[in-house]
């Protein structure tokens, strides 16, 4: 992962209260070249691996909302309330003082609802005893998993654009990120697609695992049944562990299918399912998720979980096992809401110049922003939280090579009709620049 602290992140102004986060960058941003500051001694206090990636951009689009008073279309969180049902779980669990270390695995009704799940929506039998470890959030269950798979010289193969958490990921757990570009349609309506060669060739005798995110953030892309076979053929051929982020697996639109790698045949040994309440529930800030895996390797990853955060926390858990109840009714309703919300947004976006990329699940569209003349995706969004008052995601940071993503820019439509309609209002101030 290149070092995109000085490239990228001082182009856009810092909070006044981030000044120890800026000086803290600015010693990374060294470290790059010199491997950090040394002390009296000599001795380097920072470790190597901090200099390959930066902080989330992301979350700090968000306090760049916040500093400017924008409408957050950065962050995916929604902006309305989660549902009262699984609220009302929590408290009970609280005032029944649910409120001290669960097993530290996890929650035993919490298991139970997600072995009971994972048989409805993908088919697949597991045991809640051996094969679930419950984390504090699906961010937690990845890095347990990496670090609990991953040796040094190892390689992981990430679909680029990627979630920026993947890439870091990868380098903290001793592992060398390859990345296999995902290509923007050409035609309305098209599909995000990858060169069937480029990701063959990312498979070697050093490949420890795939990470595959479907639904795909940043892009909505849904893995088809083709793609997922032709990636399954490749891990059962090179010996390759699948970890897939399945996050957005109830976030669908116009009958697409999401279909989890752990189903399909030959990969039940070898692959890691790690999802969360965060997003199909309204709860991101619950840090609840998990990963299921075979026997063998969630001994390994509980291994990890337990000494790098002990547990997740025990009421939201039993919060959980209600979410994890509730009819299917609740997940069509779920998709359709996210479905108004898209069709809210995007024709706002279209009309202020942006070429959007209409996503076929989550909860974000990536746009091309060609139209308005900027020199790249960092200079226009600062203008666009600065002066416009949105706030987006830059493009770059959803790619290894910054110019592959300086053309693009990603927004979240997870948020109230009344949010939306203020972001297009204030979009219409956006003036494309005519074609020469």
């Amino acid at each position: 992962m290149p070092d995109r602290t000085s490239s990228q992140r001082k182009k856009i102004k810092k909070a006044p209260s981030q000044a120890s986060r800026k000086s803290s960058r600015q010693e990374q941003g060294k470290s790059a070249v010199s491997g950090a500051r040394p002390s009296p001694s000599g001795k380097h206090y920072l470790s190597d691996k901090v200099s390959h990636f930066t902080e989330s951009v992301i979350r700090e689009m968000t306090r760049q909302a916040m500093l400017y008073g924008a409408v957050n279309l950065a962050q995916g969180f929604p902006d309305f309330p989660a549902p009262a049902e699984i609220k009302q779980a929590a408290q009970q669990a609280v005032a029944a003082d649910v409120n001290q270390y669960a097993i530290t695995w996890g929650a035993k009704n919490l298991r139970n609802a997600i072995a009971r799940q994972m048989g409805v929506w993908q088919g697949i039998t597991v045991d809640p005893e051996k094969e679930i470890t419950v984390c504090c959030g699906s961010t937690e269950a990845m890095i347990s998993t990496l670090l609990a798979v991953c040796n040094a010289g190892d390689e992981v193969v990430i679909f680029e654009p990627f979630y920026e958490n993947y890439g870091p990921d990868s380098v903290l757990s001793g592992a060398k990120p390859k990345f296999v570009k995902l290509r923007p349609p050409t035609t309305d309506g098209g599909e995000w697609t990858f060169d069937e060669e480029e990701l063959r060739r990312a498979f070697d005798k050093h490949t420890k695992a795939i990470i595959l995110n479907t639904p795909n953030n940043p892009t909505g892309k849904v893995f088809t049944r083709p793609e997922l076979e032709l990636i399954r053929d490749l891990c059962v051929e090179f010996d390759v562990l699948a970890i897939t982020d399945e996050i957005y697996e109830h976030i669908l639109y116009e009958g697409t299918e999401h279909i989890s790698m752990v189903s399909l045949e030959g990969m039940r040994e070898r692959t890691v399912t790690i999802n969360g309440m965060s997003k199909t529930y309204s709860v991101t800030g619950w840090r609840v998720g998990w990963a299921v895996a075979p026997e063998k390797i969630t001994n390994a990853i509980r291994k990890v979980h337990d000494f790098l955060t002990v547990g997740a926390p025990a009421p939201l858990q039993e919060a959980g096992a209600t979410a994890l109840s509730l009819p299917a009714e609740y997940y069509a309703k779920l998709a359709e809401g996210y479905r108004v919300r898209r069709d809210h947004l995007m024709p706002a976006l279209t009309a202020a110049g942006f070429k959007c990329f209409r996503p076929r699940g989550a909860y974000y569209v990536m746009t091309d922003i060609s139209a308005f003349g900027f020199k790249d995706d960092i200079s226009f969004a600062k203008y666009l939280v600065q002066e416009i008052g949105v706030a987006c995601v830059p493009g770059s940071s959803f790619y290894r090579d910054p110019p592959d993503g300086a053309r693009q820019v990603r927004f979240a439509f997870c948020k109230k009709p009344e949010t939306l309609d203020e972001a297009g209002r204030r979009l219409r101030k956006l003036h494309a620049k005519p074609p020469s």
